[in-house]
């Protein structure tokens, strides 16, 4: 079975700049391999999040069915006021109903996260909430991530950025994403057979 990412971003407009990032990291994901989800705008449009009510809509359903069976994962966010917009908030939130799981919340995946803001202050900041978000839910931030300028940068109607290395620093960060669930699988396939690994060497 192959590797499948989950990509959770944008904003209440469809095709928003930060959607059209989102769709920039999931094409390096597909290029390593993996399988792609994009989870966006009316998708993430849900009810505030509850601990104490635990019915959930049939949007909140599909969103924490996803995250469960997801190799990765890709977080993407305006910054709103030097943050992560209340949309993506709200939607991560939901991951506390992975909790019990046998992988609890994100663990043992990797997260690529990109943040794109009007100016580099809360574009930055943006970015260090969100992988402070990931590590919270036990996640690995890529070691890439990135930080957006959106006076400096911007996306096309075919979702192209206005500058080469900025599609080639999103595009690895999707890969990045790829390559450490497929480690992690490998690594996990060995520990069920009992099988040491091979050192890579490099």
């Amino acid at each position: 079975m192959g590797l499948t990412v989950v990509g959770i971003g944008g904003s209440m407009r469809a095709d928003s700049q930060s959607e059209r990032a989102l769709n920039v990291v999931l094409q390096g994901a597909r290029l390593a391999g993996a399988q792609t989800l994009a989870i966006t705008g009316a998708d993430l449009v849900l009810p505030f999040y509850d601990p104490a009510v635990p019915a959930r809509s049939e949007v909140a359903h599909r969103l924490v069915h996803a995250l469960r069976r997801a190799d990765g994962v890709v977080l993407v966010s305006p910054g709103y006021h030097g943050t992560v917009s209340g949309l993506v908030k709200n939607a991560l939130d939901y991951v506390e109903d992975l909790r019990a799981d046998s992988r609890p919340y994100l663990d043992g995946r990797a997260v690529g996260c990109v943040a794109m803001a009007l100016g580099w202050q809360a574009a930055v900041t943006t970015l260090s909430a969100l992988r402070s978000i990931v590590h919270a839910l036990h996640g690995w931030p890529t070691p890439l991530g990135a930080a957006l300028n959106s006076t400096e940068v911007s996306f096309d109607d075919h979702g192209v950025p206005s500058d080469p290395a900025v599609e080639r620093t999103l595009r690895t960060i999707g890969q990045q994403v790829v390559q450490f669930a497929q480690e992690h699988s490998a690594g996990a396939q060995c520990e069920d057979t009992g099988h040491a690994r091979t050192p890579r060497r490099g």
